[in-house]
């Protein structure tokens, strides 16, 4: 029985659901397509009606990993209006906290795909470099709150790119000695908010 488009469309978007939270869990390299298909709930002779090879899905999944979440704070952010810059503060307080450090399968694509896109290809580096930018335009923009002014929107760029390098790397950090020595995690997600109060 021939899928309809439709379907087709539905199972691929699963399997690109899947691979972004796998991915995420065990990284790029740490799984391999039968598992991953079938954990999607498909065969794996299935992946190549859908894509050209395992770096391809990759560079798709970690493009809708970062498309979620961006846009899923772009949408909170605009809802709240002139209270986005106090809505923001309190979501990157958020960003690091045990809860965020312990969700590395639906945590944010930044933290647990860093090291892996730094290992892959271009068009998987290309697609965590556009969601790279999307998060630092969202802040930037947020902190320049609409100016104008071309040194006030400079400063608000130079502070999202601090901004992000700092929390990304607080809960990198803090994700790879978590297990080990949990008061250390714990110390660097702590010192990474208060520096954000700063």
């Amino acid at each position: 029985m021939r899928l309809t488009r439709e379907q087709a469309a539905r199972n691929r978007e699963a399997i690109v659901e899947t691979a972004a939270r796998v991915f995420r869990a065990r990284g790029i390299d740490g799984v391999g397509l039968a598992d991953l298909m079938k954990e999607a709930g498909f065969t794996h002779g299935g992946f190549y009606n859908h894509f050209e090879s395992k770096e391809a899905l990759a560079a798709e999944a970690c493009g809708a990993a970062f498309a979620r979440a961006v846009g899923g704070l772009r949408a909170v952010l605009e809802a709240a209006g002139p209270e986005a810059g106090r809505l923001l503060a309190d979501t990157l307080q958020g960003y690091l906290s045990p809860a965020h450090r312990d969700a590395g399968d639906g945590g944010c694509p930044t933290a647990a795909m860093v090291s892996d896109a730094a290992r892959q290809g271009e068009p998987v580096q290309a697609a965590f470099a556009d969601g790279i930018e999307g998060y630092l335009a969202l802040l930037a923009g947020t902190f320049a709150a609409g100016s104008p002014d071309a040194a006030v929107r400079t400063a608000a760029r130079e502070r999202a790119v601090s901004v992000l390098s700092g929390i990304i790397g607080a809960l990198v950090l803090s994700r790879a000695v978590a297990r080990a020595n949990p008061a250390l995690s714990d110390e660097i997600l702590a010192v990474g908010r208060r520096r954000l109060s700063d």
